[in-house]
């Protein structure tokens, strides 16, 4: 699923922000030594962090229908993961990485979520949305700069992007087949229990009482 993700914000990136360009598209960890060897124009996509997403979690189980929409099987939901990308330009002018930085960021406030035709085969068969988020606030247990400090590098402009991507592993339960006979029920007039009573009395020998 992961490796997915990464495929779908390179193509993203590449036809909506880097269109036309030069600039080259890498997903390394952008440490001091790595940050020396850079000799073109490069924006950095690292994945930093992953984790639940337990805001969209939900419970109890889901139908999975063929095409004919009959139940074929039960599963528990996916269960969500936030990927979080610390994205960064590198060129040798702070202006160019500026420029950048902005066509990065209006590219991503024009998408709630990752476009449906650049998903991959997991990713799609959920059927579901994969939101996308930028520039949010960091989290009360992390900051950006503690991010940088921990890759030895020097604090440098950058985006925040988390992608919340569903994770469907949960097992499948095969449904039985659709039950197509059962118990017929017909509704009609009952018998009047009291006059079958009277007539059955009626049509009984008497007896005589002997003195």
């Amino acid at each position: 699923m992961i490796h997915e993700v990464d495929e779908s914000l390179r193509a993203l990136v590449r036809s909506e922000a880097l269109d036309g360009t030069d600039v080259e598209l890498v997903f390394d960890a952008p440490t001091r030594d790595w940050a020396a060897r850079r000799n073109t124009p490069t924006v950095n996509l690292y994945l930093y962090d992953i984790r639940e997403d337990l805001r969209r979690g939900s419970r109890g189980r889901q139908n999975v229908y063929d095409e004919r929409g009959t139940v074929v099987a039960r599963t528990l939901p996916p269960r969500y993961f936030k990927l979080s990308y610390l994205i960064s330009a590198w060129t040798q002018r702070p202006e160019d990485e500026h420029r950048l930085l902005s066509a990065l960021l209006a590219c991503f406030l024009r998408h709630t979520a990752l476009p449906s035709a650049a998903l991959g085969p997991t990713l799609a068969a959920t059927g579901l949305p994969v939101p996308v988020a930028i520039a949010l606030p960091p989290p009360e247990d992390r900051a950006f700069a503690d991010v940088w400090t921990a890759l030895g590098g020097e604090l440098k402009p950058s985006l925040d992007v988390v992608v919340s991507a569903p994770f469907a592993v949960a097992p499948v339960y095969r449904a039985g087949p659709p039950v197509r006979e059962g118990l017929v029920l017909r509704s009609g007039e009952l018998p009047d229990t009291a006059a079958e009573s009277d007539a059955a009395e009626s049509a009984a020998p008497r007896r005589r009482r002997v003195r």
